[in-house]
């Protein structure tokens, strides 16, 4: 059971950072090779990880890694806006210093991570490190929202939308805005203020947009 599990995330994490090219195939007898286990383990695997739309199914061709897909980026980016600003406003009202002092730390371990990538010339050893702590610091400003079912809905948006952008920012060419960002939203989130933490959230993902999204109304 363990292993199933090792070769779930192990899948999973390969899929969100685009170890495997968009519109690949992917064969579980090559899969199974690889990762050392059977080839019903990987199948399986691989049909979970449809359900949360890493991967794509059809009879006759097997299963794909999804396309890139400019309309998805777009539609990814607005619910990401909205799980995140709702998520985060509900943490704010019922989070407390606890979770004040989980998404400060959050936050100083990316605000690390990203100034190394600034200065370094080479910045694909840091890619694993920063992933993991820019998911985590996005997963911890709604981590006390008090809903499981916003929290499951972003993290299914989270791996869709990172599948989808990891090749183009590998590069890192945002990393001086990124981190004003991340900065902007832990100011915003901590003083309690909802609209501008909101604001701030959108800004972030802004670049993502297809076409123009409005501003967020006050009032």
């Amino acid at each position: 059971m363990k292993q199933d599990r090792d070769i779930f995330e192990t899948l999973r994490y390969r899929l969100m950072t685009n170890c495997y090219a968009h519109g690949s195939k992917l064969r579980a007898e090559h899969l199974r090779e690889e990762l050392g286990c059977s080839a019903s383990t990987v199948r399986e695997a691989l049909f979970r990880l449809s359900t949360l739309g890493l991967v794509t199914f059809q009879e006759q061709r097997g299963f794909r890694v999804p396309e890139k897909s400019e309309r998805l980026k777009h539609e990814l980016t607005h619910v990401r806006v909205l799980l995140e600003g709702e998520g985060t406003c509900m943490s704010i009202r019922n989070g407390g210093v606890e979770w004040e002092a989980r998404l400060t730390a959050a936050h100083h371990q990316l605000s690390h991570i990203e100034s190394r990538i600034h200065a370094a010339d080479d910045a694909e050893p840091l890619v694993p490190l920063w992933f993991k702590a820019e998911r985590e610091f996005h997963e911890t400003l709604i981590s006390a929202c008090g809903s499981d079912t916003l929290k499951a809905m972003h993290q299914q948006v989270y791996a869709q939308f990172r599948q989808q952008l990891m090749v183009e920012d590998r590069e890192f060419d945002y990393i001086s805005n990124n981190i004003k960002h991340h900065h902007d939203i832990l100011v915003a989130a901590l003083a309690g203020d909802e609209l501008l933490t909101r604001q701030k959230i959108q800004d972030h993902l802004a670049r993502h947009f297809v076409h123009e999204v409005p501003p967020i109304a006050v009032g």
